[in-house]
């Protein structure tokens, strides 16, 4: 009976210990309004299932439309999207056991807009895309989280093709190498991705070089593939993805490839928002603003080329972000204008998009990102 009892006890151990693999917390950020949003809003997430649970508020803050989390999961950092004479607002945040976020500091972005973030891979320094200002800024960051004042702020200038859109720079995204070496910085409004090199030891940003893109494709987001070979950039308003070869050493990109985001036979319309690698490099992921979908692609392995896969719907309206678990096995897509977030499984050989039976409601999401479990 002793031995039974034993074996009953390592058995629910054994469970109860896989369960708890499985449960994971995500964190939403939102555009804020009267009656609506009111800040950043975090959820249980069940890695076994899919299912999310009921959003709570975990800090009150303006429009964090853009957020970025440690890999420890102990600092959290979102722009605050406003203007004003200083600017919009970067704020970084320790991560709670409950899931709370509580303020460290936050700092000027050093423009107007700010709409996107990225976190070097030694933590050490934080870059900045401002929209309205079209510019970059970088910070450095304390043992403890918090952020220097702007170590470099550095204006993009020049124009292109369109009169409405391109009239003066946008800067629309800020990717780190993998390697931590460079920062690209995607600029919707002169149809450039600008390269900068990193100080490690100062955080300050310096010009490494530029990649000219298509007149009037208006370049948004940009991922590497985890491997640093090739990146990709989503152009917003011609509804492209375009493929390009990494130069390690200097940072250059050589273009390789271009492919439509929408199925075949379909006119363009709309816009596009985020693009994605998959954690394995074998897959893509591209959101469709207006035909309300992710394009999926295949990579090739050896060339970077991609293959379009399918066209999965978000069940929901304006999928300005999405993101794919860490484990490669869920992907989440915010519905901005549907006030969602559904869940999709990741089939891991072709990389297709199955609806989970699983969403949510949050007033105007625009981005979402796991906690990392170190």
């Amino acid at each position: 009976m002793h031995d039974r009892c034993l074996i009953a006890a390592l058995l629910l151990l054994l469970v109860s210990r896989a369960n708890a693999g499985d449960e994971g917390r995500v964190y939403f950020g939102t555009y804020t309004k009267a009656g609506g949003s009111e800040g950043i809003y975090t959820a249980d997430f069940d890695g076994a299932s899919g299912m999310v649970g009921n959003p709570v508020l975990a800090a009150t803050v303006a429009s964090p439309s853009f957020l970025t989390i440690a890999p420890s999961g102990e600092t959290l950092y979102a722009v605050s999207e406003v203007g004003g004479a200083d600017g919009g607002r970067v704020t970084a945040f320790r991560v709670l056991d409950s899931g709370q976020l509580e303020k460290i500091n936050d700092r000027i972005s050093g423009g107007d807009g700010p709409c996107h973030l990225s976190l070097s891979p030694d933590r050490k320094t934080l870059a900045v895309a401002n929209y309205g200002g079209g510019s970059v800024a970088s910070y450095r960051i304390d043992d403890d989280g918090s952020l220097s004042a702007p170590v470099s702020v550095i204006q993009h200038a020049g124009r292109s093709v369109d009169p409405k859109r391109q009239k003066e720079p946008h800067a629309h995204s800020v990717n780190f190498s993998p390697d931590g070496r460079f920062v690209y910085a995607a600029d919707l409004g002169t149809d450039r991705i600008y390269v900068y090199a990193v100080d490690g030891a100062t955080s300050a940003l310096k010009r490494a070089g530029e990649t000219v893109i298509a007149p009037g494709s208006g370049p948004r987001h940009f991922t590497f593939r985890p491997d640093g070979r090739f990146a990709y950039v989503i152009n917003e308003m011609i509804l492209q993805v375009t493929a390009f070869r990494a130069d390690v050493a200097s940072g250059a990109l050589t273009e390789i490839q271009s492919l439509g985001t929408l199925p075949d036979g379909t006119a363009p319309f709309g816009s596009t928002a985020e693009v994605v690698a998959h954690p394995s490099g074998r897959f893509l992921y591209g959101s469709n603003r207006g035909h309300d979908s992710i394009v999926v692609y295949s990579i090739d392995e050896a060339s970077g080329r991609l293959t379009r896969v399918e066209n999965e719907p978000i069940r929901g309206k304006t999928p300005r972000h999405f993101v794919v678990s860490p484990d490669g096995k869920w992907l989440l897509a915010a519905g901005q204008q549907s006030d969602s977030v559904t869940v999709f499984a990741i089939d891991g050989k072709t990389g297709a998009l199955d609806f989970a039976d699983s969403q949510i409601k949050v007033s105007s999401p625009v981005c979402i990102r796991f906690l990392p479990n170190p």
